[in-house]
């Protein structure tokens, strides 16, 4: 019987995934196993991990993964980022946010940070001292990243930023976040700039709640307030005011590819749990996979999930050679987070009565998997994205 996910499609690995980026894979799901998995319920309680465990993962080498080794990363490329990712899903502790401090928010400062950022700011997140999260959405302004209010006013030799933020993930314990605001809000998108606030060295910042979510409870989303925050102008990521907009369009096709890789990890857990079920449980005197209706719905799911992970496959393979397109990013994110959904909720139904009690971990995967058409930009943004290739 075969319940590992990442072998559950019998699938041969791709060339990204090199015998490297497979002992990397190996060695965080024994991690995530011997070391988050005994604190997970309490972490899930709590709506919060706890600072120890983002420690455990830098002095593992499990963030910043694709940063280099001058700047305290691993030296390694997104195919990197993609094991932790997936090991994380199949380990079934999707609710640390580590993804986002190492694939999402490390990147803007390496790519567009100046030497003293980098060397300043880089090989903290490495080591988990420095917590990242990045300030997009506002109350009024989501998908529409052109309608942010927030502003960054240059005052000699400082920026003023007031505004508020909101879903942000690793709100309560991050301590370095990439804040988009508007510098020259007569210019619209030109006029966006990204600027690093370190919390801990500022004044006139303030954590809201952390927000109620349905699922992904252990990973904390907050609101963040920026009342008169003075940070020093050389905070600013890139040469010059107005380059934020072009940042994030350039770098938003990572954060949705890494949507995609959550999205496809789980889809693999899913069925490997399914499977696992339904041969040992019985109806009617006989074991449930023996109904053609499960073997059916089990067939057209693995079917579904191996065309998902050959495309997810190439699509890394594309990425880490930097030929990996917006729109195709983009299908990336929308169409393997629909699946996922999909999948989840078919796996499920076959759990029965079972597959609704919380302490079968299809429940929480069902609550955990409905954000991923939402955040990284809804599937209907992503539409769009593809509707202007046509």
């Amino acid at each position: 019987m075969n319940t590992n996910p990442a072998t559950v499609l019998n699938l041969p690995k791709p060339a990204w995934a090199d015998e490297e980026v497979g002992m990397l894979y190996d060695m965080a799901t024994r991690f995530f196993e011997a070391e988050i998995v005994p604190h997970y319920e309490e972490f899930e309680k709590n709506e919060i991990f706890d600072r120890e465990s983002w420690l455990k993962a830098g002095a593992n080498g499990l963030l910043c993964a694709s940063m280099p080794e001058e700047y305290g990363g691993a030296g390694g490329t997104f195919a990197h980022e993609s094991a932790i990712l997936e090991a994380i899903s199949h380990v079934g502790v999707d609710g640390f946010g580590i993804g986002l401090h190492s694939a999402i928010v490390a990147p803007y400062i390496l790519h567009y940070g100046t030497e003293e950022q980098k060397k300043k700011w880089l090989p903290k997140m490495a080591s988990g001292e420095l917590i990242g999260a990045i300030a997009m959405t506002e109350p009024g302004a989501g998908s529409d990243l052109q309608g942010v209010k927030t502003r960054a006013v240059r005052e000699g030799d400082f920026y003023r930023i007031n505004g508020s933020k909101t879903f942000i993930t690793n709100g309560q314990l991050a301590n370095l976040i990439v804040v988009v605001a508007k510098t020259d809000p007569e210019k619209g998108a030109k006029g966006t700039s990204l600027i690093v606030v370190e919390t801990d060295e500022v004044e006139g910042f303030e954590r809201g709640r952390n927000l109620d979510k349905i699922g992904l409870k252990s990973n904390d989303t907050s609101e963040l307030f920026f009342n008169d925050v003075r940070v020093p102008a050389s905070n600013l990521i890139g040469t010059e005011e107005g380059q934020g907009f072009v940042q994030l369009m350039q770098q938003l096709p990572q954060e949705r590819l890494q949507i995609g890789a959550t999205a496809i990890a789980m889809c693999e857990r899913a069925l490997a749990l399914t499977i696992d079920y339904v041969k040992q449980r019985k109806a009617f005197g006989k074991q449930i996979i023996d109904f053609q209706n499960t073997q059916f719905k089990l067939a057209e799911l693995k079917t579904e999930i191996t065309v998902g992970r050959v495309f997810y496959n190439d699509c890394v393979a594309r990425h880490v050679r930097g030929e990996l397109d917006t729109a195709t990013a983009s299908m990336a994110k929308y169409w393997l987070s629909d699946l996922q959904g999909k999948v989840v909720d078919q796996c499920l139904q076959l759990f029965g009565g079972y597959g609704y009690m919380n302490e079968y971990p299809i429940a929480r995967m069902f609550r955990d998997a409905r954000v991923q058409r939402i955040y990284g930009g809804t599937n209907e943004i992503m539409k769009l994205l593809i509707a202007r290739t046509l």
